[in-house]
């Protein structure tokens, strides 16, 4: 998927001729705490809540005051993780897409991104999760998918988490299965080091409420 089929079709820009109180009240409606400023079809950036609140008069328009915005944005062709990748390192609630020509098409907030990676990760099918710590030199993709396959089981989805400064690596793993026991102590022959095995429902729903806070961190790796 590509950043044009995520748009969304709820949130309006801001124009220069709208208020600080204006912006504060939409961002309090939608749920986020940044929006564009367009003008016409020109992006001129994105406006927060601190600049907002750091108006001396957030109720006059927004093109009486000197605004130093960011310009952050995608454009429409560009693969949805480059999207959360810009979103994560700038750490923002939505980020502005813009065509070839640099004109503004809307906005794709991180919410729905959530939403999108909980779909395209099979977070949402029944299983059960198992979490592996290694060291970076040691992941091996096709080892770690015979050790499932070999226990009669499917890898639905793999997320790495990097820690700075360490050579070390977090795997998560879901799985096609509920019970991981078999699973959990062939890592263990193999000399992983399984940090975690999530077969209950409400395990399992704690645990993936927590990998969605690191949606970005694997995209490090």
């Amino acid at each position: 998927m590509v950043a044009k089929d995520m748009i969304s079709d709820v949130i309006p820009p801001l124009k220069t001729s709208d208020t600080g109180i204006t912006a504060l009240n939409w961002m309090d409606i939608f749920k986020v705490s940044h929006l564009p400023i367009v003008n016409e079809k020109e992006f001129l950036g994105l406006i927060s809540e601190s600049d907002i609140y750091d108006l001396n008069m957030p109720e006059e328009p927004l093109g009486n005051h000197q605004l130093s915005l960011l310009r952050p944005y995608v454009i429409e062709d560009q693969h949805v993780f480059e999207v959360m990748e810009v979103l994560s390192r700038l750490k923002l609630s939505l980020v502005p897409v813009l065509d070839g020509s640099k004109n503004y098409l809307g906005v794709i907030t991180l919410m729905e991104l959530l939403h999108y990676f909980t779909e395209l990760s099979a977070l949402r099918h029944k299983g059960s999760i198992l979490v592996i710590e290694m060291n970076v030199n040691d992941y091996s993709l096709s080892q770690i998918c015979q050790i499932v396959e070999g226990n009669d089981a499917k890898i639905l989805a793999a997320f790495i988490t990097s820690h700075p400064n360490s050579t070390q690596m977090e795997l998560t793993l879901k799985l096609n299965v509920t019970d991981v026991t078999s699973i959990k102590q062939t890592f263990l022959r193999y000399n992983y080091n399984v940090m975690g095995a999530y077969m209950k429902q409400d395990d399992e729903s704690d645990l993936l409420n927590d990998r969605l806070n690191y949606l970005f961190k694997f995209l490090d790796i």
